[in-house]
């Protein structure tokens, strides 16, 4: 028995056979680094949610070639989603994002696109354009939430408010056919238990498609770290983060698909905990997994808002 609504498992319903993604790197900025809303971006922020500036030596078109070539050598992959990951992946012009979506119509392996973005990013002309690829492809649009606490979004230094999320969530549900996850992180030191519960009930109340929670980890370089070094603070046990995530995963309904579980960074710059390491997330997944059956609970189990999703107009 699967007790959560796996990814693997969502893309196995949907196509029939396993499908892999290949991240890249656009070259986008961010509102919140470029001196529009704000500059050094959010106080975890990096250099890019891989840590791999060199990949901008390379084309869009490049680096899926790359990344098919590698994945399919690696696990003898058929299909493929390309993922716009790192920073603001519609921070620019509509024309200028056709153009760069439209790589992925080149490559007939591909059978659709991700776009991670900020939810004070997504207007309607970002949204119409998205819409436009979903007749031939898969389309999810990841939008960077964190927590729905606004006292935590200004420690973060977000550039945004719970309100600009729900603004965004509405507008999506005008294209039904997109498909909508969020981003969420617990342990954050602004919040309680209470606080991100709170959050998952909240994902909860607005349906959504699909989830990934994260746990805060301290990274070198970043605003986060210096904090850290000034004046530490207390970091989550993988024992607590696994129970944490079981209990926010309970609250959310069967239909979320759970894309993510954890988070990591590469052991060299990473300051804690030392469990957020890509060595390490297989062992958190199955922690989680134990911790699933040692309750004997299940997604869902405690989820208040069963509710059909209301799409459209």
């Amino acid at each position: 028995m699967e007790r959560y609504y796996s990814y693997s498992k969502y893309l196995k319903e949907t196509f029939g056979e396993k499908v892999f993604r290949i991240t890249v790197d656009a070259g986008f900025t961010c509102p919140n680094r470029d001196g529009t809303k704000g500059k050094g971006g959010c106080i975890y922020c990096y250099s890019g949610s891989e840590y791999r500036p060199e990949k901008r030596a390379l084309s869009v078109r490049e680096q899926i070639r790359e990344g098919m070539e590698r994945v399919g050598r690696r696990y003898g992959a058929k299909k493929f989603l390309v993922y716009f990951q790192a920073y603001t992946n519609t921070y620019a012009p509509v024309n200028v994002l056709k153009e760069l979506y439209d790589t992925v119509r080149e490559f007939k392996e591909v059978v659709g696109f991700i776009v991670g973005t900020r939810p004070d990013c997504v207007p309607d002309e970002v949204l119409q354009l998205l819409s436009s690829y979903t007749d031939k492809y898969l389309v999810w649009l990841e939008l960077g939430l964190e927590s729905s606490h606004f006292k935590s979004l200004r420690f973060m230094n977000r550039g945004h408010g719970v309100s600009d999320f729900v603004d965004a969530v509405l507008r999506v549900r005008n294209y039904p056919e997109i498909k909508l996850c969020v981003h969420t992180i617990l342990g954050l030191l602004t919040e309680d238990y209470k606080d991100m519960m709170e959050t998952a009930d909240f994902i909860a109340s607005l349906r959504l498609d699909g989830v990934k929670i994260h746990p805060l980890h301290v990274i070198e370089g970043t605003e986060l770290a210096r904090i850290y070094k000034e004046k530490p603070f207390k970091l989550l046990e993988l024992e607590e983060y696994v129970k944490l995530v079981v209990d926010f995963i309970e609250r959310l309904p069967e239909s979320t698909v759970i894309q993510r579980m954890t988070g990591e960074a590469p052991p060299d710059i990473l300051i804690g905990p030392s469990w957020c390491t890509q060595r390490e997330k297989h062992r958190v997944i199955e922690e989680i997994r134990r911790e699933f059956e040692w309750r004997d609970t299940y997604q869902g189990a405690k989820c208040r808002f069963k509710g059909e999703v209301c799409r459209g107009r």
